[in-house]
């Protein structure tokens, strides 16, 4: 449209000029005649009906969009998903519900009961706000386990926390943070765990591994229908998560995702974003945590899970999903694309249609008032109820 509109009215105001006057002056015709003739072009080529196009159909489109509990903060963003061509998922509150239970409890160091084991991991995580954390706190209180306070608190992102019971150093993570310890972790059920989709943490300190808790997660139902029906759109679906890797691919077996990185700390992920984009294009990125928000901002189009994602999160995305359901991103896709496409049918009608007037008006076939009421009213009426139709887009997968 800016390119348009940068030619539009000199181009315009020169063909009027040149249809009042050079007839009169070169061929000695009525200049009244040839003067009513350039009004009418000058009042056809208003250019009301195509200047209101993008507009009217975007702010129809975000219109719609919020009805559908999902918030769209710019015209850009609508514009942008139809070129997306990639879509990476963080895992946890995103394609997973975010609310973790503490599944399993092995003690492996005889010295700690299993009560013992609950109090120091609470104890620790009692300092985190992550998932995991709050399922393992959560599990202590329901419980009544009494959760001790801890000094020298240490918050290791993405591997996990550390502190200390009076003289004793204790941590609760996962495998990569105790790799460098003196001790290897050899536990039978890990692998099962894994293959399970359940998250394993490691409770020791720095000289035994005390115990085993591993959470779950439940997969959003939505979850394989979504990565489904974008797949099938051609759109490469891609899922980023801290878990291991065998967690991971339990995960994305189920819901049929195509990529997954594994292992991940929370800085990669602007790094798997940026290699993402260069192998396939552009990318959107749906997230809800805190750790997200670099990456929904870097990516080209941020979603964010709006009822159970953080304020930074949501402040930071673009597009806002209300009722965290991810059906709404196929229907995103759709939105985009009919939007688009009706704009670019209203500017090409718009067009073709005042170039057709403009012949007819120089041919002197049509009157002053048929130039108002059809070239220009008419014809931004006609915009304006074509644009309407963006509110029919259904949210359904297809």
């Amino acid at each position: 449209m800016e390119k348009i509109a940068k030619y539009y009215t000199p181009v315009i105001v020169a063909i009027t000029a040149c249809v009042a006057f050079i007839p009169p002056l070169l061929f000695g015709d009525s200049l009244v005649e040839w003067v009513y003739r350039a009004l009418s072009i000058m009042v056809i080529s208003c250019p009301c009906a195509f200047l209101i196009s993008t507009p009217v159909g975007m702010v129809s489109s975000i219109t719609s969009a919020t009805k559908q509990g999902v918030i769209i903060k710019g015209s850009t963003h609508v514009e942008e998903m139809k070129n997306i061509k990639a879509v990476i998922f963080d895992k946890t509150g995103t394609l997973t519900e975010g609310k973790l239970e503490v599944s399993d409890i092995q003690v492996l160091d005889e010295k700690y009961t299993q009560e013992n084991l609950i109090q120091i991991a609470a104890s620790l995580e009692s300092k985190s706000s992550h998932p995991i954390a709050l399922a393992i706190v959560n599990h202590a209180k329901e419980n009544n386990i009494e959760i001790i306070n801890i000094n020298n608190f240490k918050n290791v992102p993405g591997k996990g926390i550390i502190g200390k019971f009076g003289d004793c150093e204790y941590y609760a993570a996962n495998e990569s943070l105790i790799e460098g310890s003196s001790f290897e972790v050899k536990h039978s059920k890990i692998k099962q765990y894994a293959d399970e989709g359940k998250t394993v943490v490691f409770i020791g300190n720095k000289d035994t591994l005390i115990g085993i808790i591993t959470v779950k997660d439940k997969i959003r139902s939505e979850s394989p229908e979504v990565i489904q029906s974008l797949n099938k759109a051609g759109i490469k679906t891609v899922m980023l998560t801290g878990d291991n890797k065998v967690a991971a691919q339990s995960v994305a077996d189920i819901i049929g995702i195509q990529y997954i990185y594994s292992d991940l700390m929370p800085e990669d992920k602007l790094n798997i974003l940026d290699t993402i984009r260069n192998k396939f294009g552009d990318v959107a990125m749906v997230g809800d945590g805190i750790n997200d928000a670099p990456a929904l901002a870097r990516a080209n189009v941020g979603i964010a899970m709006g009822a159970v994602g953080s304020d930074v999160a949501i402040e930071t995305a673009d597009v806002a999903l209300m009722q965290d359901d991810l059906t709404k991103l196929p229907y995103l896709f759709r939105l985009s694309r009919k939007t688009m496409g009706i704009i670019k049918q209203n500017i090409v009608t718009a067009i073709t249609v005042k170039l057709l007037f403009v012949v007819l008006a120089i041919l002197g076939l049509i009157t002053l008032m048929m130039s108002v009421g059809i070239g220009d009213l008419g014809l931004t009426l006609l915009v304006i109820l074509n644009s309407l139709r963006i509110g029919f887009v259904k949210n359904s997968i297809v």
